[in-house]
């Protein structure tokens, strides 16, 4: 295989994972009242799993087919 071909998968799994993180029912669960040092709950889950698959995804890039 070669190493697009090994790194694919991965990849399809992050995307999927997003797709399940930034849906409505995740979404809804953080869509309470609050806020953690002045930030409202839901942004802070928002941009806290956007980093988290920004570094999964780097690191499966990085990492290809090992």
């Amino acid at each position: 295989m070669t190493e697009p071909e090994k790194r694919a998968p991965r990849l399809v799994a992050l995307c999927m994972l997003g797709c399940l993180l930034f849906n409505y029912p995740i979404l809804a669960l953080f869509n309470v009242p609050g806020a953690l040092l002045g930030v409202p709950i839901l942004y802070v889950y928002i941009f806290t799993a956007w980093v988290v698959l920004i570094a999964l995804m780097a690191l499966a890039v990085e990492r290809g087919g090992d």
